[in-house]
């Protein structure tokens, strides 16, 4: 992807770049059911096959998705988004809940969580079940609901980053984002420093003034559709037939097909009118209703690159975006910005089982890049690069940050691997070690003088795991429970010695009395602390259990603790001291 190690390097910068920057992401959240199955032959009643379920995976949809990849990508994520309270639900909340997401969805009891289905067998969807529309809308008191959220959010977000989040619309058709949500977030626009909007219809988000907008082909058509307004003229074309009802999961396609009245080139006959016919005519590129026609003696095969390359200035006048992204899924990405000026990306040709959420993947990377100051074209070319690493698989595509240094060529131990971490960083890193399938041991303590003890105590909580994470107090927290002489050392000075360690893996500070919050977010599997009592006297050992993991105390080393060390120093301060100064004798 990129061209040399210089290159690499420059792309890996702004990857470090965004590591913690928070993004709220706001629309239809969904959860992607994956069930593969096997089948050796067909059923008796019909022709159809007979299916044995081997497995089934569960994974967050649509809004929840692009918070996903946000948090994986090393973003500080939060979905607000309505969830039905119900089994696919809880399922979502799962998942938000394992890719270290900040959950701040709205329960809305009788309004089902939309979900899609998916039976497969041989990793070939055989089909697809979607349960959740547009005529689901939230009523007065969920709008309520979700708006107290969204601004609470957008505070909570402020406050833990200290500078305006970045806002990212997901707008699918489901009914999150109704008249009144979207009226709130244009009227709001300046309390969010970037904002990416991916919509199927984008007229209704005219006045948000987005940085970026990523539709694809044929949502920008439509848009340019709509625009013109006027009837398409008869004559021999083919249409590029947009279905009624767009799908609900993402962008939506455009196929290649005879226009009603003829079988051919030579055909005759007025397209249909209506908000599903979009078409190109003339040269090709001109749009003159409400479709797009493509002229028979264009030729077989429609450059959709070329079309869309043609209306990027329009794309943006219309959206009033900064940079316009047409995604174009096969066949990459055409990106323009102010400076009028075409980037073109590629991607790889896979099935559709692998490619689900890969255009979530995409928005995350390029909001990120571009929240982080980015050029475009650094954030486009990361942006199909985060796309396209996620797809070698069936289902729902998550990229990480890791990937995507991997991709870069990055030393992940370098540029993807900071022992020093924020609160709201450390979710993020955790989802990733344990998607990569990483057990995570954590501990927490003063660390006040670090000794010898300390270190054989950290080297043996790391030997029960492949990670350590550990929380260390801050110099308040230190004052409360030691006393006002301590701590010796001040908290920069701790975490610094700490983070040199060779079996320490991340070293976050935590301002509370007990570390039961960071707990909760790491959900270790091993929690570690020290002294010779059973692990049932441990305060915290009913939480961690609680959350699946287990509790270890180890033994400290004889004689070394940082009390003794303090006392002796103390102690020498105290002794008389010889006096070995010189005096003058009379002569």
């Amino acid at each position: 992807m990129a061209g040399g190690a210089a290159e690499q390097r420059r792309l890996a910068a702004v990857v470090e770049g965004w590591l913690g920057r928070p993004v709220l992401v706001i629309g239809d959240a969904m959860l992607d059911d994956w069930r593969f199955a096997e089948s050796d032959r067909l059923c008796r009643e019909a022709p159809a096959p007979v299916l044995t379920l081997r497995r089934r995976i569960s994974a967050a949809g649509g809004a929840a998705n692009t918070a996903v990849n946000v948090a994986a990508l090393g973003g500080r994520a939060a979905l607000v988004a309505p969830v039905g309270a119900d089994v696919a639900g809880d399922e979502l909340h799962d998942c938000l809940d394992r890719a270290g997401v900040w959950d701040r969805t709205v329960n809305q009891p009788g309004r089902p969580t939309p979900v899609k289905r998916r039976m497969l067998a041989g990793n070939q969807i055989l089909l697809r079940e979607d349960s959740g529309d547009a005529d689901d809308a939230l009523d007065d008191d969920g709008v309520t609901r979700l708006l107290t959220a969204l601004d609470c959010a957008t505070e909570e977000l402020c406050a833990a980053g200290g500078e305006p989040p970045t806002l990212v619309v997901c707008d699918y058709g489901l009914g999150a984002l109704s008249a009144p949500v979207r009226a709130w977030l244009v009227t709001h626009r300046q309390r969010y420093a970037t904002v990416a909007l991916d919509a199927h219809d984008l007229a209704d988000w005219r006045g948000l003034a987005p940085t970026v907008v990523t539709p694809s082909f044929a949502e920008a058509t439509r848009l340019l559709a709509r625009a013109a307004g006027t009837r398409p003229t008869p004559g021999g074309e083919l249409h590029l037939d947009h279905p009624d009802g767009d799908p609900a999961d993402g962008p939506s396609e455009l196929t290649v097909g005879v226009a009603p009245g003829g079988t051919g080139p030579g055909m005759t006959g007025e397209p249909t009118p209506g908000e599903g016919r979009v078409a190109m005519t003339g040269d090709g590129l001109t749009v003159t209703g409400t479709g797009v026609t493509v002229n028979a003696t264009v030729g077989e095969g429609v450059d959709r690159a070329v079309l869309a390359e043609s209306r990027l200035a329009e794309l943006r006048a219309h959206t009033g975006a900064d940079v316009v992204a047409v995604t174009l899924d096969t066949d990459g990405a055409v990106v323009g910005g102010a400076d009028g000026e075409p980037r073109r990306s590629h991607s790889t040709p896979v099935p559709a089982s692998h490619a689900v959420g890969a255009g979530d993947a995409y928005l995350a990377a390029m909001t990120l890049a571009l929240a982080a100051d980015a050029p475009l074209p650094t954030a486009a070319q990361l942006a199909q690069l985060a796309a396209t690493i996620t797809v070698s698989d069936t289902g729902t595509c998550v990229c990480t940050r890791e990937d995507l240094l991997v991709a870069l060529d990055a030393p992940v131990d370098g540029a993807g691997h900071r022992a020093l971490v924020g609160t709201g960083e450390l979710a993020a890193l955790v989802a990733e070690h344990r998607r990569a399938g990483r057990a995570i041991v954590f501990t927490n303590g003063c660390f006040d003088v670090l000794h010898r003890g300390h270190v054989r105590y950290l080297q043996q909580a790391r030997a029960l795991g492949d990670l350590l994470v550990v929380a260390v107090n801050s110099d308040g927290s230190v004052r409360r429970l030691k006393g006002p002489d301590r701590p010796v050392n001040p908290v920069e000075d701790r975490i610094a010695l700490l983070a040199a360690l060779a079996c320490v893996d991340h070293v976050v500070v935590f301002e509370e009395d007990s570390p039961a919050g960071l707990i909760e977010t790491v959900r270790p599997d091993v929690y570690v602390k020290g002294g010779d009592y059973p692990p049932e006297m441990v305060p915290e050992a009913p939480l961690v259990r609680r959350l699946g993991g287990q509790v270890r105390t180890l033994g400290y080393v004889p004689d070394r603790s940082t009390s003794a060390i303090i006392d002796r120093i103390r102690a020498h301060g105290q002794e008389p001291q010889e006096d070995t100064s010189l005096t003058s004798k009379p002569s």
